[in-house]
Formats: structure tokens, sequence, C-alpha cells
């Protein structure tokens, strides 16, 4: 069953509005239901309600702010089933991604509620002149949280946390194709006693959305996932007044496959991460550079697992990959074919829309891509596995890097002397070697180069919502 849609702000459900947008199916295509946008008036409401939340929370012991969290970890623990077909329903993904998700979820929210409790004043220096510095970390004030359709869960919890474990209210966003499992979210909070007013929920168009609060001097910070153009944008208009960033924006991973991989295991772990989400991973990899020596193995190996994944809807048993999420994605994913036959590519299997209903793209494997290829500079964001030959570290190395894109980058090899030369020279947010799970709650990640601005997950993503101020006491 479907989630009743709807704008929480002041504390209270608004489910009629003027102007709204309807909640598709990405399976079918069919409705879901209607989703209201917010006004002006809506937002204003908004930014004081939050104000006032910002009040009540950032003076509420932390020990309490802690419980909140950890609560809420809890009833999430409770409704993993439900929340989860919710979220297949608007998204797409597989149940069993959908629970995956959930489960990494609460993960988060056990992280940052049990680090809520420790964010104290802290002496970091005694001088002999009898001079104290003491840090007294003190919350931003009103944040604003802006997330993407991919991860419909991770990405709000990702922001909602550390926000609420610092001490700050929260103003959320999230993507208007996939609002019910946010709106979950929402109730889950309430639920677990946090005060009305410390979030607030709305919808609408994005840009506009965006415009009016980040012209709020009563926003202190915006937290943002989603493309490098909007990230862009967004920094912009937080520059007008300073305000804090924090952008994880999109990814272009190589992953580069060595002559003395072990194959198997590294093609199971690749395919697997690869089509997860039907490819919709920021830092899932794009560009798959394998050594020459071992190159028809594996493109023979990815052959042999792409041919075994199941389409379908992913609600029912045995469905290994869902739709991707919305239309635009299928377009997408057509003209980086399009584009890159056009120059030459030769398309191994798939390369096609999947039945005329619903928003299927057919997991590709493709090679002999020409550097000047679309797939080579824009990030895919699909199913489209694209194949590299390569026979010299050093310039596969200098390939890796040769995007703007720095986010995440993955190695395989059995060799110590390589690992830690791909550790050391690839230019990227972090480089996994022999695995593909670089996202745990205790770790910060962060893109660079175009890739974003700042840390998601561990304490530092807590502290990017902290002020240090320096007390000084003689």
């Amino acid at each position: 069953m479907y989630t009743k849609l709807g704008l929480f702000i002041g504390g209270k459900w608004i489910y009629e509005a003027k102007k709204g947008e309807d909640v598709l199916n990405p399976f079918d295509e069919s409705v879901l239901g209607r989703l209201p946008h917010a006004t002006e008036g809506d937002l204003n409401d908004a930014v004081k309600s939050a104000e006032k939340g910002f009040d009540e929370w950032r003076n509420t012991d932390p020990e309490i702010r802690s419980r909140v969290i950890l609560r809420a970890a809890d009833i999430l623990s409770e409704r993993i089933s439900v929340i989860s077909e919710v979220m297949t329903l608007e998204q797409g993904k597989p149940l069993a991604e959908s629970a995956g998700e959930i489960n990494q979820s609460i993960a988060i929210l056990k992280f940052n509620g049990e680090n809520a409790k420790l964010i104290k004043d802290k002496v970091v220096a005694d001088r002999d002149n009898g001079l104290k510095t003491l840090i007294k970390p003190q919350p931003l004030g009103v944040c604003l949280c802006l997330t993407a359709w991919n991860f419909p869960i991770a990405l709000v919890i990702r922001k909602i946390a550390p926000a609420l474990a610092a001490g700050c209210s929260v103003i959320i966003k999230p993507s208007e194709e996939t609002p019910g499992t946010a709106i979950e979210v929402i109730k889950i909070f309430q639920e677990a006693g946090l005060p009305k007013d410390v979030i607030n929920l709305v919808f609408g168009v994005p840009h506009e959305i965006s415009d009016y609060l980040l012209s709020r001097d009563e926003v202190k910070k915006v937290s943002f996932t989603g493309s490098v153009p909007v990230g862009k944008l967004l920094a912009k208009k937080a520059a007008e007044s300073l305000k804090r960033c924090t952008l994880e924006l999109g990814g272009h991973s190589p992953a580069i496959i060595a002559e003395d991989a072990d194959i198997e295991t590294t093609l199971d772990t690749l395919t697997g991460f690869k089509f997860r989400n039907a490819g919709q991973v920021c830092i899932a990899p794009s560009r798959f550079y394998v050594h020459e020596k071992i190159y028809d193995k594996v493109r023979d190996g990815f052959l042999n697992r792409i041919k075994n994944i199941t389409l379908g809807n992913g609600l029912n048993d045995g469905i290994s990959m869902g739709p991707l999420s919305n239309s635009r994605r299928v377009d997408a994913m057509k003209d980086f074919i399009d584009d890159a036959v056009k120059n030459g590519s030769n398309i191994i299997y798939g390369g096609s829309r999947y039945q005329d209903k619903g928003y299927f793209w057919e997991p590709t494997l493709i090679e002999n891509i020409h550097e000047g290829s679309k797939m080579m500079t824009q990030e895919i964001f699909g199913p489209i596995l694209a194949l590299f030959k390569f026979n010299d570290y050093d310039d596969v190395i200098e390939k890796a890097n040769s995007l703007n894109y720095g986010l995440a980058s993955y190695v395989y090899t059995t060799s110590e002397v390589l690992q830690e030369k791909m550790a050391k020279e690839i230019v990227a947010g972090g480089v996994s070697i022999n695995t593909a799970s670089p996202m745990h709650p205790e770790i910060p990640y962060g893109g660079i180069k175009e890739s974003g601005i700042g840390y998601e997950g561990g304490i530092d993503a807590i502290y990017s919502y902290i002020h240090k101020k320096n007390i000084n006491i003689i």
C-alpha cells in the first residue's frame, strides 16, 4: 500500500494544495498518488517553524537528542517490510535492495544517535600562564537538505541524522519522484519524540524551493546530493550569504582490473555492484579498464553474468533488476548508446529499451568506446557497463584521473605494490581495493574535483553542522 502524500510544516500535515504533481510507478507508469507543492507562504511557515524548532532542539540535552534518534532507528527496524514496499513502488528497485537500503539507514541512525551524546565542550590548550582554551560546539541553525531519488531513504537519513545529532533543525526537500519514503521517515521521527518544529518537509518545483529558501538569512547551511550542474548552481546561491555547503555530486568511477586479479571474485563483485539499483548509483563504476592479458576472459565472464539478470517488477520474487526511476534516464541511455555506436563502439549485449511499458533498459555490455563519446565524459547513471583494454599501469592511472569527476574508484589486484601505487596515485574521494562497499556509517566520504565539497558519514558529517566556538579563559 502506498503512502498518503503531503507536506509537513509546523507540525501539521498538508494534503491539499492548488499545485502539485502525479507520482508515477516506474514499473508500469501508473499514478501512485498526487503530491502537493508548497506555496511561498508554506515555505515561509516552514522557515518560521524551523527557527522555533532550532531554539528548542539546540537547548535539548544531548542525551535526549541521542535517545530520540536511537528510538527512530528502532521504529524503522519494525517497519522494514512496509517501507520497502513504498520505496519499490515509487523508485523501482527490487524489494531486497529496498530492505538493504533501510538496514543501511538504521545503521546510520544508530551511529549518529550514539555520537550525539558525545558532542561536548573540550579543552584543547592549557598553558603555563593559566590561559585555557576550550572548544564549545554549537549547532549552526536551520539547515536545508536536498536529496535525490535514487536512494529515497538512505540519502534522507544521511542528512537528517547528523543534523539532528548536532542540534540543528532541518527543512528537507526530497525528490518529488520518491516522496512516500521520506514521508514515512518524518512520521517515524515524530513517533520517536522529535519536537514537531525540528523537521519540516516540503515539495515543489526544485529550483523555486531552493531559490526561496537559500535567499533566507535564517537558513545557515545547505546539504545537497545530486548532479554536478545543480550542485554548482546551489553553491553560487549559497555564496551570496556565505552559507555553509555540503555537496555530494556526480561520479564517473573507474574500475581497474589488473592481470593478477582474482577474476571470478572480481566479476561477481563488480556485476552485482554495477547493476544494483539499475546502475543509478553515483559511486557505481562506469569505466572498466581491463588488462589486455585477461580481457577476453573478463568480457566473457561479464557477459555470462549479465545474461542472468532478470528484469521486472521489483515487488515480485526472483527479480534482480527493476526499471530506471524515470523516463529521463531511459532517454539518456538511448542517447549514450546511439552516440557510442555512431563513434564505432560494439554492443556485446543489450543496448535497448526493454518492453514498451515502464522505464526499463536492458543491462548493457559495450566495448571499443571512443574517448570522445558522451559516455566517456558524462555521468552514465544507468545499467551500461563499458569495457576498455589497457597494458600499462601508469597509462591507466592517467586515464582514471582524466575527468573532472573524483568521487569513487575501484582496483582489483593481488599485488600489494600495485595496490599501494593505485591508492596513492588515483585522484578520487575513495579507492576501494578488491571490494565494492565504500560507504559505512562511521566513514566520512566525499568527492574531490567536481564531485563535491565536504563529507557525508562519520563524525565529520555531524561536525559539518556545528560551529566550533573558541572560549579562552584565564
